[in-house]
Formats: C-alpha cells, sequence, structure tokens
C-alpha cells in the first residue's frame, strides 16, 4: 500500500516524485467512493497569519469518512493556528479526572444528549457563475479534486447547494432569462450559456460524487429590468405591480427549466437581499422589496403559482437578507395565513452578525416554531475596508467557526458559504465586488488553495449530518470557548470547540450517562470530538 507522509506541514510539492504523484492520483480514485487513509496538506505561506493547502491535478489532502471508535473512545479532529489541518488522534473517556494538569484555565461543560433543539438540514456553498467558471478554469482531474473536496466521502460532504436565478454580482455580465422588453408571456425566456455550459454540469457532477442527495436551492437577485421601477439591474428600483404575476411565472419557467436538464431543486428563496434595492445607488444585481410587499407577493402571486404547477414541494424561504430584520420581517409575512400557508422557512445572511444580536433568532423561532430557520450566505472580504482575499488567514478561520456555532446555538438548522471558488482576485465579479473564498483558484499554476476557511467548514459538515439533533451543551463559565454538540441519526455525537484565546485551556465534557471526555485545546485552535 501507498505510504502517505504523516506530517503535512513538513512537506512540499517538490519532494513528490511523479510516479508517487500519480500513484496518489490513482488512490484517490480506487473506488470513486471512500479513501480508507488521510492524505495530509501541503502547505504554502502566502505571508498572512497561516497558510493555504495546494492541490493541483495528481494531489489534494482528503478527510476520510472516520469509523466509528468503540465505545469508550472518542476521536479528536484538531486545526490550529500552529498548522494542524483536521488531525486526527484517538483519546479514551474519563480522563478528566485523571489528567488535569497546570494551566491557565480549566473549563468545565455538561452535555445531555436527552435535551434536543432544532433538526440539522445541512451544510453547503453556492454555485455561482464564478465558482463553477473557476473550477472549469483548472485541468480536468484538478477539477475532479475540488468538487471531490466539497462533496465527496473524502471530502467535506456537503449536501445543500445554493444557485444564482439569473445573473448576479459573481457574474462576469448582467442577464437574466427574458432580456427582450415587453415579453410579459415569457415566450422568450431561455437559460443561457451561463447556465447551460457552467452551472449545470458542475452540479451534475456534484451530485454524482456526492453522499447522499444535494439539496439545491435558488435566489433570484433581479427581475429584467424592463419589469422594475428603474428600468435598471442595479441601484433603488423594485418589481412593478403589474409584473407580480409575470415574476411569479418565470419562478415557475426556470424550474421547469432546470427539470429538463434532470436538475430538481428542494427550495428558492423569494428574493435575494430584498433590502439592497431600497439602498439609492446599490452598485449590484438588486430588486427592492418590504415584508409587505414580499407578503403579497407570496400570498397572491408566488406560492399560488407554485402549486398551481406542481411545485408545491419546493421550499419556499422568505427574507434570505440580514439577521437585524428578524423577527419583524417574519412577523408581517408569517402572521398572515395566506402567505404563511405556503412559506417553508426564513432565510438570513451573515453580514450584519457583529452588530445584530443572536436573540433575534431565538425570538423568530418563538414566534414561529413551525418554520425553519436556514444560513444560506457568507463570506470573508466583503467590508468595504477589508482585502479581498487573504490566502492563509486564520482569522477568518475562526470567524466562520465562531459564526456558525452562534448560529447553530441561536436555532438556526443549517450553514450555506456563499462561492464555492473564486480567483485570485476574488472574482470574476461583473460589479467588481471581490470577495475571498474557502477555495480560490489560480488558473495560472493549474492548482487551487485551500484556506482555513475550507477546514471551518469541515469541522461541522463532515461530522454534523443532515437530521442531527443539536444537543444541550452547558458551561459556568466556558472563559470565551466557543462550543455546540450534536446528535446524529445513528447515534454519533460531534461536539465543536473553537479557542479563539491565546491560552491553552484544559477542559471536560461531562456526558449524560457515558462518562467524561478530557480535551487540551490549544490557543487559536477548533477541533471536533466524534463518538457513539
Amino acid at each position: 500500500m501507498l505510504q502517505i507522509p504523516s506530517h503535512s506541514r513538513k512537506m512540499e510539492l517538490s519532494t513528490l516524485t511523479p510516479p508517487v504523484m500519480l500513484l496518489l492520483l490513482l488512490y484517490h480514485q480506487v473506488d470513486g467512493t471512500h479513501v480508507s487513509e488521510e492524505v495530509p496538506c501541503v502547505p504554502r505561506d502566502f505571508g498572512h497569519s497561516s497558510f493555504v493547502c495546494v492541490c493541483n491535478s495528481s494531489y489534494c489532502d482528503t478527510l476520510p469518512t472516520p469509523e466509528v471508535p468503540p465505545e469508550g473512545q472518542y476521536l479528536l479532529y484538531t486545526s490550529d493556528l500552529a498548522g494542524n489541518r483536521f488531525h486526527k488522534t484517538r483519546h479514551f473517556f474519563d480522563g478528566f479526572k485523571n489528567n488535569v494538569s497546570s494551566t491557565e484555565a480549566v473549563v468545565e461543560f455538561q452535555l445531555d444528549w436527552t435535551t434536543t433543539f432544532q433538526t440539522v438540514m445541512g451544510w453547503g456553498g453556492a454555485f455561482t457563475d464564478a465558482a463553477t467558471a473557476n473550477i472549469l478554469s483548472l485541468p480536468g482531474p484538478a477539477q475532479d479534486l475540488l468538487l471531490s473536496s466539497y462533496f465527496s466521502s473524502y471530502g467535506l460532504e456537503y449536501n445543500i447547494g445554493r444557485v444564482n436565478m439569473g445573473g448576479c454580482d459573481f457574474s462576469w455580465r448582467t442577464y437574466t432569462y427574458v432580456d427582450e422588453e415587453g415579453d410579459v408571456d415569457l415566450n422568450t425566456f431561455a437559460l443561457q450559456p451561463e447556465d447551460t455550459e457552467y452551472k449545470i454540469p458542475v452540479i451534475k457532477r456534484a451530485e454524482a460524487m456526492a453522499t447522499r442527495p444535494l439539496r439545491l436551492f435558488a435566489s433570484p437577485w433581479t427581475a429584467p429590468p424592463w419589469m422594475k421601477t428603474n428600468n435598471d439591474f442595479i441601484g433603488y428600483g423594485q418589481l412593478l405591480p403589474e409584473m407580480y404575476q409575470p415574476w411569479a411565472n418565470y419562478f415557475v419557467k426556470f424550474l421547469e427549466a432546470y427539470a429538463a436538464e434532470d436538475i430538481v431543486f428542494w427550495g428558492i428563496t423569494a428574493q435575494n437581499e430584498p433590502i439592497d434595492g431600497y439602498v439609492p445607488g446599490f452598485f449590484f444585481n438588486c430588486m427592492g422589496w418590504t415584508a409587505e410587499e414580499q407578503r403579497l407577493f407570496v400570498a397572491e402571486n408566488l406560492g399560488p403559482t407554485l402549486q398551481a404547477h406542481g411545485y408545491a414541494q419546493v421550499k419556499l424561504m422568505i427574507l434570505d437578507d440580514q439577521r437585524y430584520e428578524l423577527p419583524k420581517w417574519a412577523k408581517e409575512v408569517l402572521n398572515d395565513t395566506s402567505a404563511a400557508q405556503y412559506v417553508d422557512g426564513i432565510a438570513i445572511h451573515w453580514y450584519g452578525d457583529s452588530y445584530t444580536s443572536p436573540s433575534r433568532l431565538d425570538e423568530t423561532h418563538d414566534l414561529f416554531p413551525d418554520y425553519f430557520i436556514l444560513g444560506t450566505e457568507a463570506c470573508k472580504g466583503a467590508g468595504p475596508l477589508d482585502a479581498a482575499v487573504v490566502l492563509g488567514s486564520w482569522e477568518r478561520c475562526e470567524s466562520y467557526a465562531h459564526d456558525i456555532i452562534i448560529d447553530m446555538n441561536h436555532w438556526v438548522t443549517g450553514w450555506v458559504d456563499w462561492n464555492l471558488a473564486l480567483d485570485m482576485e476574488g472574482g470574476p465579479n461583473w460589479a467588481k465586488n471581490f470577495v475571498d473564498s474557502p477555495i480560490i483558484v489560480n488558473k495560472e499554476k493549474e492548482e487551487f488553495y485551500k484556506n482555513p476557511m475550507f477546514y471551518a467548514m469541515g469541522h461541522f459538515s463532515k461530522f454534523v449530518k443532515e437530521g442531527a439533533l443539536r444537543v444541550s451543551l452547558t458551561s459556568p463559565d466556558s472563559k470565551g470557548l466557543d462550543a455546540v454538540a450534536f446528535k446524529n441519526r445513528d447515534d454519533t455525537t460531534a461536539i465543536i470547540l473553537l479557542n479563539r484565546s491565546k491560552k491553552e485551556m484544559q477542559v471536560g465534557v461531562r456526558i449524560h450517562q457515558r462518562g467524561t471526555i478530557f480535551l487540551t485545546v490549544g490557543p487559536r485552535s477548533l477541533h471536533t470530538a466524534f463518538y457513539v
């Protein structure tokens, strides 16, 4: 059997001979579904706080589906600023009492798996025009390894994908599916090359690699400009009232067109970031809605139209915007039974989370417990003073993990990242709204880089499966540690801990009817403990 180096940060691509590279490629493809050993990261430092892991047509690090440890043991996966990426160790329960050493902090948690909260829907990213074009810019084998890194059993095992319905800012041009002015009957509706040559082929390849069916959902950025008050893709503009029904029909046309390509959508959102279209001078694709307007559109047009055309099973999500709009937006739409009957969930973005209390999530859940809350977009580099791409940023990894833990501890059912892959500039993006991504593609060198954010996502998506329940995990004093726990349908449990401090901490997790696990949580580190 091929022997894989065990210390990833010591190895460079130059040490791998072509025959070894070829063997590694073949090793990845032995059965197309499972890799029995971990292939380590090949690091590259771009001068930031940490490093990226480099992949090309012949090599890419993996995270095989873990074998469940025997009862009384747990696996610990660690990624940290010091250089680990999914570093796996095996430990035994009941270590806390016997192994406490002199440390700066000792933290105890109590896990009670009999106290449960929301059901997890899953994890994923967006198949934007930009993301799929970047993936297809690589040689074929590298494309496969990138998609495998996200969707296969030796990758992150994503189960959710978002798709832009028509053009968005992460397109290289502005377009819709009915650009012929005045075509209210949508006779000229047609998918574009961005769909047929980029998104659809990549989605199908991801679906073929995925360990379970993907939950795909679509979001529109704007209606055709001629349907809008400002006759433009951008800026302060809303849907004309007489276009409400043609716009609802447009959704059906989109779902039908993708179904004809054998792609079925699990869900849709009524509008991406509806607040943007009420911002004067807003600079990329947008269309404004108030909560009152969206309520009316859902109740009288979109909901009945989906139902009449056989799409009642498609999950309809409202808002798809910032947390600070909660619970006001939910109250406006869901207190109207004529609209609420068509709605399944509430979609939220993360960009306002740093100045919005997560208590708004609690309040929204308490008011409307039958409607799920799903995180549908997040990225770093979007702030006006932020660098778009920062290769190797550990701080951005911590931002992802922190936000996920906070969201999940306040009734959010899943977390969907933004672009699956971007280029070295953070695009393409016609509006020059460049941002960062967990994977950055360098097409000139025919390689791609896994940012630390990629590993943040994996600490959740690999171990917390669709259908898992969040379980009670409490501490009298967590000393700044972020923590959350889940129980999967197969009775495995995942505990995720994030230490953003510079201190090493000894952590004991006392588990109802099981015992205690003991963890040494290093500075600036992220951990997943996994056991049955």
